[in-house]
């Protein structure tokens, strides 16, 4: 984490709530959870709580990662949530701009992760000690040298889509752990969080949230 951290100052876009459930759209630059020290201390789940003081942590986002994240406002909902996450039952959509023409239209990225210890935060590949992770992408159009995806991520390791970007030779924009040269030299990581689908903790009803891609 490098030192300047500034958080956009946005106020808190609610996109839905009620007594168990509340979806956020976060925007890009924003931690999620506190880092370590005074200076990183502004985060989404603060900003939540101080309009919803009973919001519990289910999931996070990268900090330059925007878009939809949930909270649970109970007990019992963040441990359901929880497993809904846990046993993949929960389906996420991200929207990228990835750098260079992806040739096929729909694929599938198979390649076991984990943290890069000398360089940490970063992860990478490794076939004998990383964990299962896979991603199923799908191109939406060109644009310029760019191309914009879909990323479906059937498992949830921590810098899953941007290493597997990386990894088949189309980073994701402006990246700045991942991409080098003019893949890098954008304003913000282009990788938004669009929609998001979820058991209702209480009822069990099937509902799908969504935040518009800013990018």
């Amino acid at each position: 984490m490098d030192q300047s951290y500034c958080p956009p100052m946005d106020p808190l876009r609610v996109v839905f709530h009620d007594a168990h459930l509340l979806l956020v759209d976060k925007p890009s630059g924003l931690l999620s959870v506190p880092g370590k020290g005074a200076d990183l201390a502004d985060c989404l789940i603060a900003r939540a709580q101080q309009l919803f003081p009973q919001a519990l942590l289910v999931h996070r986002l990268d900090r330059d990662t925007s878009g939809i994240m949930v909270f649970a406002l109970s007990r019992a909902a963040q441990r359901d949530l929880g497993l809904q996450f846990e046993k993949r039952l929960t389906k996420k959509v991200y929207v990228a701009r990835v750098w260079g023409h992806v040739a096929e239209k729909t694929g599938h990225i198979d390649l076991p992760m984990i943290v890069d210890w000398p360089n940490r935060p970063l992860q990478h590949v490794n076939h004998e000690t990383g964990k299962p992770a896979q991603t199923d992408w799908r191109v939406v159009r060109y644009e310029g040298e760019t191309t914009r995806v879909r990323l479906m991520p059937k498992t949830g390791r921590s810098h899953q889509l941007r290493v597997h970007m990386q990894a088949i030779g189309h980073p994701i924009l402006g990246d700045p752990f991942y991409a080098t040269g003019p893949a890098r030299d954008f304003a913000r990581l282009m990788l938004h969080a669009e929609s998001l689908r979820l058991r209702h903790p209480e009822s069990g009803t099937g509902l799908s949230f969504s935040a518009p891609c800013p990018f």
